[in-house]
C-alpha cells in the first residue's frame, strides 16, 4: 500500500462525484440508430469503463441516440478519452507514404490553410518519396518479426532495434527551382498501382496531418479499398501520411489484447501490446504480411500499416518473411509508448470496437450525491456494530473475548489494505454499496470465532484438557467455517455476475470480506489459541479466561468405592 504512494481509498460516484459524459450517435440524415447497435455499445462501453465490475461507473441509455456515462472522481480525462473511441482496428499494406505537408500539384491552389512545420529545414511540402526512409515509422513492430527498415544508403548498417534510423540524405530536399508535379506525375512517382483512383492520389496530395484533426476523410472505411492516413502520433517532430491498401485483418479477428511491460531480455525498452488472432485472422495475417515481403526491398509495400480509428499506429517492415502462429506485438518508443497508452489501447482493442460512431455532446462535472454526512453516518453505523460485538465477546467470553477482538482488527486491517490496493490497480471505487457489504461482514467474520469458541467449550464440558481440545475443537470446527463461509461466497459470487450497480457492489465486498475471513481464522485466530493455551491463565482455566471448568459446569470425575473383601451383601 505505501509502495504504491497511496493509503486512502478511492471514493464512487455516490461518495465524491465525478464526471458525466453525453454520447450522441452519429448517423446518417440524424436518423435514430438500431436499437440493437445502441444495446451493443452501451455493453462495450461499460465493460471499458467498468471492466471488472468494481469502479462503479454507470452506463445507461437516454432517448433512442444518447449514452450517458458517469464516471466517479475528478480529471478523468483519460477515461472520458476511451469512452466514445470507437477502436476500429484495421490492417491494410503500405503502398505509399510521405511527410504529412500537403503537397503542392501543378495547377492547383495552394491550401493556406496547412500550417509550417516547426523545423522548416526536416522535409519541404512540396518533397516526395516512395522510400522506405520517408516512411519507417518503427514505433511499433508487428509479429515475430520485422527487423528495422532498411536505409536508403548502401553503405547503412541495420541495427538491432525496432525502430529504424533514417539517413538524413535519404529524403531529397525540394529546391525553389524545383516546379510542381502535375497528378500524373506524383502517381508514377510513387509507383501506385493501377487501381488507386485519381481521387485518392489528390486527396493523399492535400491532406495535411499537422492540424488538429488529422483523420482523412474516409480513412475508417472498411469498405473503402484505397484510403489515405496519417499517423496517430508524431515522431521526431514529424507526422506521416499514407497510401493504404484493402483492408487484410479486421479488428473482430482480434481475440486478445494485453499491455506487456517492457523486457531488456528481448530487446524491447517500451511497453507493448500483444494481439492473439482467431484462427480466420492469423491466416489473414499471414498472407498480407506474405504479401509485403514480396515487394522489393526498400519499398513502402514492404510495410503493413496498423490502423485505429483511421489512423496509423505503426507501420512495420515486414524484412523476415510472412508472420504465421496467429500473434502480433504492437510497440514503440518509451516516450510514446507508456504503461498507461499501452494499457488504455489493449483495453479499446480486448472488447471490441463500438458499432456506431458518437460524438461527445457534454462533459459535466456533477458532485456527490450523497456527500460527507452520509458517508460519516455509515462510517458511524459500522463502528457502532463493531462495538457491540466487541462488547458481546468481552463479556460473554472474557479473556477468550480478546481473541476475537484481535482477531477483528487483523480482519479490518487486511480489508481496509485489500480496498486501497484494489482502488490503485483495478479501480475499485468505495461507494455505499460497499460500505454496507463491508459492515455486514462484520457479523460474518464473528461468526467464525464464536463457532470455534463453542467447540473448544464443548471439548471442556466434556472432561477433556485444554491443549486437547484447542485441537480436537478446530477440526470440528473448521469444517463449519468453511462450508458456512462457501454459501455466503457463492451467494456473493451469483449476485455480482447477475447483478448490475450496487447490488454489485455490495457482493464483491462480501465476497472480498469473506475471504479475509477464511484467511484469518486459519492463520491468526487458531494459531493465537494454541500459544495462549500454554500459558498459566488459559491453561489452568482462570475465572477471567473464559475456560473456568466450574463456570462451564465441567463434571468431576467419579471416584469408585472398594468393596470390602469377603463382604456379603
Amino acid at each position: 500500500m505505501f509502495l504504491q504512494g497511496r493509503t486512502t481509498p478511492k471514493l464512487g460516484l455516490d461518495l465524491a462525484g465525478g464526471t458525466t459524459v453525453t454520447l450522441t450517435a452519429k448517423t446518417e440524415r440524424g436518423k435514430n440508430p438500431p436499437a440493437s447497435q445502441m444495446d451493443q455499445a452501451i455493453k462495450i462501453i461499460n465493460q471499458r469503463v467498468n471492466g471488472l465490475g468494481v469502479s462503479d461507473a454507470e452506463v445507461a441509455k437516454q432517448g433512442s441516440n444518447n449514452i450517458v456515462v458517469n464516471v466517479p472522481g475528478e480529471g478523468q480525462s483519460r477515461v472520458v478519452g476511451l469512452i466514445g473511441t470507437t477502436a476500429k482496428l484495421q490492417f491494410r499494406q503500405v503502398f505509399a507514404v510521405t511527410d504529412g505537408r500537403p503537397i503542392q500539384l501543378k495547377g492547383a491552389t495552394p491550401d493556406k490553410g496547412a500550417k509550417p512545420s516547426a523545423s522548416p529545414s526536416a522535409t519541404p511540402s512540396s518533397s516526395v518519396s516512395a522510400s522506405p526512409s520517408a516512411t519507417p515509422r518503427g514505433r511499433a513492430l508487428s509479429g515475430a518479426l520485422a527487423l528495422p527498415t532498411p536505409l536508403a544508403s548502401p553503405s547503412a548498417t541495420t541495427k538491432p532495434s525496432g525502430k529504424p534510423s533514417a539517413s538524413p540524405s535519404a529524403t531529397p530536399s525540394a529546391t525553389p527551382t524545383q516546379a510542381p508535379p502535375t497528378l500524373a506525375e506524383l502517381k508514377q512517382e510513387l509507383a501506385l498501382p493501377a487501381g488507386v483512383s485519381d481521387d485518392v492520389v489528390r486527396q493523399f496530395a492535400t491532406q495535411s496531418c499537422y492540424g488538429t484533426d488529422r483523420r482523412a476523410a474516409g480513412s475508417n472505411d472498411p469498405n473503402r479499398a484505397w484510403v489515405v492516413s496519417c499517423d496517430q502520433q508524431e515522431e521526431s517532430g514529424a507526422f506521416r501520411k499514407y497510401i493504404l491498401g484493402p483492408v487484410a485483418v479486421h479488428g473482430e479477428e482480434v481475440a486478445s489484447a494485453d499491455a506487456i511491460a517492457p523486457n531488456a531480455q528481448n530487446g524491447t525498452a517500451s511497453w507493448s501490446v500483444a494481439l492473439k488472432f482467431k484462427h480466420k485472422g492469423a491466416d489473414q495475417f499471414a498472407k498480407v504480411t506474405g504479401d509485403a515481403y514480396k515487394a522489393a526491398s526498400g519499398s513502402p509495400q514492404r510495410q503493413v500499416a496498423i490502423v485505429l480509428d483511421g489512423q496509423v499506429v505503426s507501420a512495420p517492415s515486414i524484412d523476415n518473411g510472412a508472420i504465421a502462429g496467429g500473434t502480433a506485438s504492437i510497440y514503440g518508443s518509451a516516450d510514446s509508448f507508456t504503461q498507461t497508452y499501452a494499457s488504455d489501447l489493449a483495453n479499446v482493442l480486448k472488447y471490441g470496437a463500438l458499432p456506431l460512431e458518437f460524438k461527445q455532446s457534454s462533459i459535466d462535472e456533477v458532485s456527490s450525491t450523497l456527500g460527507s454526512d452520509q458517508l460519516r453516518g455509515g462510517l458511524i453505523a459500522g463502528a457502532i456494530g463493531l462495538v457491540l460485538v466487541v462488547l458481546y465477546c468481552m463479556l460473554y467470553y472474557r479473556g477468550l473475548g480478546l481473541v476475537a477482538v484481535s482477531s477483528l482488527i487483523v480482519a479490518s486491517v487486511i480489508t481496509y489494505v485489500s480496498v486501497v490496493i484494489l482502488g490503485e490497480n483495478v479501480g475499485f471505487r468505495l461507494s455505499l454499496p460497499h460500505i454496507i457489504g463491508l459492515i455486514v461482514s462484520i457479523g460474518i467474520t464473528a461468526d467464525s470465532f464464536i463457532v470455534y469458541f463453542e467447540r473448544l467449550r464443548d471439548e471442556l464440558r466434556a472432561g477433556r484438557r485444554l491443549r486437547p481440545s484447542v485441537e480436537a475443537a478446530w477440526k470440528r470446527a473448521r469444517r463449519t467455517i468453511l462450508v458456512a463461509d462457501a454459501v455466503t461466497f457463492i451467494a456473493a459470487l451469483v449476485l455480482f455476475f447477475l447483478a448490475v450497480g450496487g447490488v454489485a457492489g455490495f457482493a464483491f465486498a462480501m465476497g472480498l470480506t469473506t475471504l479475509i475471513d477464511v484467511v484469518v481464522v486459519f492463520f491468526f485466530t487458531k494459531p493465537l489459541v494454541t500459544l495462549l493455551s500454554r500459558t498459566s491463565f488459559f491453561g489452568r482455566g482462570h475465572p477471567w479466561s473464559g475456560l473456568d471448568p466450574r463456570k462451564l459446569h465441567k463434571a468431576e470425575p467419579a471416584t469408585a468405592t472398594a468393596r470390602p473383601t469377603g463382604q456379603e451383601a
